[in-house]
């Protein structure tokens, strides 16, 4: 989208935020019943820490705010923008993660060339 927009002069970012300390994991958060007992034992401890990391997250939602301000004002706004120290350690962590899978499997990538 950021290509087809950018001749009309409209700038494109995708917002990529961290966990903020917002009602996203309170009382806005509407659960289901579950249903499928089996995956309890991997969803649980998800749960469980959501509900500990709620109210305690590391983004402030006035901060984010300014940076939103500061990107719309901008006349150079980055195709994404990550929001918070925590986003920018899962991103780097998979560029790394990405990064070595490519180069274990580049002998296999470049033998497909004739």
């Amino acid at each position: 989208m950021r290509s087809e927009m950018a001749p009309f002069g409209v700038h494109v970012t995708a917002l990529c935020p961290g966990s903020f300390r917002t009602d996203w994991a309170g009382r806005s958060m509407v659960r289901s019943e579950r249903s499928i007992s089996d995956y309890d034992s991997f969803f649980d401890p998800i749960r469980q820490a959501r509900q500990e990391k709620h109210g305690a997250q590391l983004g402030d939602p006035a901060k984010l705010a300014e940076a939103v301000l500061g990107l719309v004002m901008s006349d150079t706004p980055p195709p994404q923008l990550l929001l918070g120290s925590d986003a920018l350690g899962l991103v780097r962590k998979r560029l790394h993660a990405m990064l070595q899978e490519i180069d274990d499997w580049e002998a296999v990538t470049c033998s497909t060339d004739s």
